[in-house]
C-alpha cells in the first residue's frame, strides 16, 4: 500500500462548512481540552479502541488517536438519498457533456431543475451517445436517459431535435432546461423551440417568483417575463447540487426515434493551433509561473499535449511570455475545463482569474502554497523532472495507440 498522503477536497471542504449536513461527522473527536483552571482534561470515555474480544483497550501511546484523525480527513462522504419513486411531473435538462463529462455550466443548469422540480417532480437527463461521466447521481440526476447510435454523433442538429422531440411526446415534461452556451446548447434549444413553436427563455440567470430573469441589452440590462416551458440558462444560474445523492435510474423511449433527413454534412473537426485560442475560450491550458526554470521544455510539453499556454504576471513582467497569456485578474479571466499550474504559487489575482476553472492542477515544490490547496490534483516535485516525465508518457500512449489503429 502507498504511504502517500491523498487529499479529499471535498472532505476538507464539508469539514469547514458549518451549515452542511455531514459538518459533524467531519470532525475529529475531542479527547483532551483545558479546562477554566488551565488544567487539561481528558475524556477516557473517547480514547482507545475494541479488542477481538469485545473489550474497550486504550492505547496511551497516543497512536491510535492520531491515525483515527487521518482516517476522518480520508472518510468516504456519505450523502443523504434523495428519491422519487412515483414523479408528478419531469424538468427535462440536455447538458453540453463536453468531452463526455458534465460541465460546471451543466452542473448549475441541474441545481436550477431541482428548484422547479421541487419535492414531487424529477429532474431527467437526456445525453446523446457515449458518455465518460460517472457522477450523475451526486450532480443530482433522477432520471437518465441515453440515447445512443451514430446518427447522433457529431454535428448531428436535427436529427437531436427529433430525439428531443420523442422524449417531448413520452414523457411531457413541465420545463425543458438547455445551456445557453457556445458549445451547442444555446444553438439546439433555440432549434428546439422553433420545433416546438415554443418562445424561449434566454440568457436567464436567475428563476424566482415564477420569472425568468434573462440579460437583456447587450448584458446591461435585465428582462424579467414569466416562467416559460423552454428555458436558455446562463452560467451560475443556481447552485449545483452538492448535499444529496440521486437514483440516476435508466430509462429508455418506448418507440424508436424517427430518422430526419439531414441537410447538413459533418466533416469532422477541424484542427486548430492552440497558440491561436483566445484565452479566454481555451478548454486546457497550460501555464507557468516563476517556478519554471526551462521554458523550452515548458513549450515542449504544452505543444505535446496540445493546450493553451498561459502564464503569471511574473512570468510574463520577467519576459517568459508575452503579455496576453498573462492569466489572472489584472490579466485575463479564464474558464478552462484544465487547468495546469507550474510553478505557480497562487496569488490571490491569479487565483480570482481561475476561480472558474473545472479542474485545476498543480505542479510545485512548495507543498503548502495556495495553489496547491487550490488544485484538484497537486504533484510536489521538481517541475523539470516532472515534465520530462509528462512528455515520455504521451509519447508512450500516442505509439500505442498508433499501434493498436495498425
Amino acid at each position: 500500500m502507498s504511504d502517500i498522503i491523498r487529499r479529499d477536497p471535498r472532505a476538507e471542504w464539508i469539514a469547514r462548512n458549518r451549515l452542511h449536513p455531514l459538518h459533524a461527522a467531519m470532525q475529529p473527536a475531542q479527547h483532551s481540552w483545558m479546562g477554566p483552571n488551565g488544567i487539561i482534561r481528558k475524556n477516557l470515555h473517547g480514547i482507545g479502541f475494541i479488542g477481538p474480544n469485545g473489550i474497550k483497550r486504550i492505547d496511551r501511546s497516543g497512536a491510535q488517536q492520531g491515525g483515527a484523525v487521518k482516517r476522518s480527513a480520508a472518510v468516504e462522504v456519505q450523502l443523504p438519498l434523495h428519491q422519487v419513486p412515483a414523479p408528478a411531473f419531469y424538468i427535462s435538462v440536455v447538458p453540453d457533456m463536453v468531452g463526455g463529462r458534465l460541465s460546471s455550466h451543466d452542473r448549475d443548469l441541474l441545481g436550477l431543475a431541482h428548484q422547479l422540480a421541487g419535492s414531487d417532480g424529477a429532474v431527467l437527463v437526456v445525453v446523446f451517445g457515449e458518455h465518460k461521466e460517472n457522477a450523475f447521481a451526486t450532480a443530482g440526476v433522477d432520471r437518465l436517459l441515453v440515447l445512443e447510435g451514430e446518427e447522433f454523433s457529431g454535428y448531428a442538429p436535427e436529427q437531436r431535435i427529433q430525439g428531443l422531440r420523442a422524449v417531448d411526446n413520452q414523457f411531457n415534461p413541465r420545463h425543458w432546461l438547455l445551456p445557453d452556451s457556445r458549445s451547442g446548447g444555446g444553438e439546439l434549444g433555440r432549434r428546439f423551440a422553433a420545433a416546438l413553436g415554443e418562445r424561449p427563455a434566454t440568457r436567464v440567470w436567475q428563476v424566482k417568483d415564477q420569472e425568468c430573469i434573462g440579460r437583456a441589452g447587450a448584458g446591461l440590462q435585465d428582462l424579467a417575463r414569466p416562467v416559460a416551458r423552454l428555458i436558455l440558462a446562463s452560467a451560475e444560474c443556481a447552485e449545483p447540487v452538492s448535499e444529496t445523492r440521486h437514483e440516476a435510474l435508466p430509462v429508455e423511449l418506448s418507440t424508436p426515434v424517427a430518422r430526419s433527413l439531414s441537410r447538413i454534412e459533418d466533416l469532422g473537426a477541424v484542427a486548430v493551433d492552440p497558440a491561436a485560442i483566445p484565452m479566454a475560450e481555451a478548454e486546457f491550458i497550460f501555464s507557468g509561473g516563476n517556478g519554471v526554470k526551462d521554458w523550452e521544455l515548458f513549450h515542449r510539453t504544452a505543444a505535446a499535449l496540445g493546450a493553451t499556454e498561459g502564464a503569471s504576471r511574473v512570468a510574463v513582467d520577467d519576459g517568459f511570455m508575452a503579455r496576453d497569456r498573462q492569466v489572472g485578474a489584472s490579466g485575463t479571466w479564464v474558464t478552462a475545463r484544465v487547468y495546469v499550474a507550474v510553478g505557480i504559487s497562487g496569488a490571490i489575482q491569479h487565483l480570482q482569474g481561475i476561480g472558474a476553472c473545472d479542474k485545476v492542477v498543480a505542479i510545485n515544490l512548495d507543498p503548502g502554497c495556495d495553489m496547491i490547496k487550490r488544485a484538484d490534483l497537486s504533484v510536489i516535485g521538481e517541475s523539470a523532472e516532472i515534465l520530462q516525465a509528462l512528455i515520455a508518457a504521451v509519447e508512450a500512449y500516442r505509439n500505442e495507440a498508433k499501434r493498436d489503429a495498425a
